[in-house]
């Protein structure tokens, strides 16, 4: 049975920056492009959930709930709970993403 895949408040927002980051600062439809493939990871992650690797900067705090895939460069962070699929960032991975999970998920 496929899990349901959603989007916290946060990881919409994300969503929202990177599409306009892409599209204010890319060719034209690379936005589309890069919407379309982060929307196939995530009906992806609907049958395939365990398919994602513990973060090492999480792992080395021994912290092993929150797996991520990823769609090169970006990351996407989520957590499984039951028969859900929470997705919590969706960040390019070229940022400081010590400080992103501390601010977002370590709080």
């Amino acid at each position: 049975m496929p899990y349901t895949v959603g989007l916290t408040a946060d990881a919409a927002q994300d969503l929202v920056e990177l599409y306009t980051y892409i599209d204010s600062n890319d060719v034209s439809g690379k936005a589309d492009y890069v919407l379309g493939e982060i929307d196939k990871v995530l009906v992806n992650l609907e049958e395939n959930p365990d398919r994602g690797v513990h973060p090492g900067e999480l792992s080395a705090l021994g912290i092993k709930e929150y797996p991520e895939v990823f769609l090169k460069p970006y990351r996407i962070i989520y957590r499984i709970v039951e028969e859900g699929i929470f997705v919590l960032m969706i960040v390019d991975g070229r940022r400081d993403m010590e400080l992103l999970l501390q601010r977002r998920l370590l709080v």
